[in-house]
Order: C-alpha cells, then structure tokens, then sequence
C-alpha cells in the first residue's frame, strides 16, 4: 500500500512538470486537464491491473483496450501536443506498473521528462508555428495563398494547406506553417486557433 501512495505521489509530480513544461513553452491552458486525467486515470487503471490476479497476457489485453479507447484528433491537436499526450500515458504506466525497485520508474520517468524537455525547446524547435487562419477571400491556389498571407502578415509562411474553401461567403480555411519575424502583426500563440485575416 506504502508503494502505491509513492508511486501516485512521485506520478503527480512528473505529470504536474510535464504540464508546466507545456504551458510555459505553448501558452495552452485547456490541454492540461486532459493531460492530468489521462495520466492518472492510465495510473490508476495500471495499479488496478498489476494488483489483480492477472496473467501478464491479461494485464496486457487490458492495458491495450485502455490505450484504445483514446482517440487523438490530428485536425485538433498539433503533433507536438500528440507528444505530450503519448508522455503523459508513458508517464502513468511507468508509475503504475510497478516496477522493482521504483528507482528504476523514477529513472525512466525522469529521462522521458528530460528528453522532452530537450526536444522541444525552442533553439531546437526554431520559429516555425502552425496555425489555421480564416481568409476573407476565396483563394484555391495554395502557392497564392502564401503570398497573400505572407503580405498580409508580414511573415515568412513556409506551407499554406486549404482546408475549407468557401466561394459563395468568399472565405477559405487554411492551415499554415509560418517563421516568426521582426513583424509588428502577430498572431496568437495558442497553435491551432482560428485567426481571421482581412
């Protein structure tokens, strides 16, 4: 019992780390309960399983119907958010599984923070972001719509991708890729937000 109450104390703690490495680096607030839920609640459900009567096959069979039933949306969530989701699943199973002695969980957990924190820090990274942006004009040629963007905005924008063109309300949807730079318009850090440009 002892250990469990360790391995949920020193589980809170990695995952609260993981959230304010997110949140410092990505100004997102609204990820960070999903990321706290899914870690305890993958935890919690590990502990469950490891303290049963289960086979190892059985523990696995059930480990894999948990994973299944979380679905990530890659039209809502950027691949680095995905990231920090698979880490704070990680980080619940390695706490919850049990692993003899916990200084081998502590260890493993500490070196996927650590690696985290290396592989998404900003002089790594550089200053592409990502974004979906409202147009007020129906544009279908990509290669147009980066130049339109790029004047508008006065950023370098490295891919334009349309998601939704609307030729009745003049409008197109697009997802962007762009280098941040000395311009005075800036957009919101939040990536994935919708920013209206006229």
């Amino acid at each position: 019992m002892n250990t469990i109450i360790t391995a949920a104390a020193l589980n809170l703690v990695a995952i609260l780390i993981l959230c304010g490495m997110y949140v410092t680096r990505h100004r997102r607030r609204d990820l960070v309960v999903s990321y706290i839920i899914i870690n305890v609640g993958v935890f919690a459900v590990t502990v469950a399983l490891a303290n049963a009567d289960a086979t190892s096959a059985g523990m696995g069979m059930g480990l894999f119907g948990v994973l299944s039933i979380i679905r990530l949306r890659s039209t809502e969530l950027d691949q680095r958010e995905v990231a920090y989701y698979f880490a704070a699943l990680a980080l619940g199973l390695l706490m919850g599984i049990g692993l003899e002695p916990i200084g081998l969980a502590i260890g493993l957990s500490a070196l996927l923070l650590a690696i985290m924190f290396v592989v998404d820090h900003s002089k790594l990274m550089t200053t592409l972001r990502s974004q979906t942006i409202i147009v007020d004009r129906a544009i279908s040629d990509e290669e147009e719509l980066k130049a339109y963007l790029s004047t508008q905005l006065g950023y370098s924008i490295e891919n334009a991708t349309i998601a939704e063109l609307d030729l009745i309300n003049d409008k197109t949807i697009a997802n962007i890729r762009y280098t941040v730079g000395d311009s005075k318009k800036t957009l919101p850090a939040t990536t994935g937000s919708l920013t209206s440009v006229r």
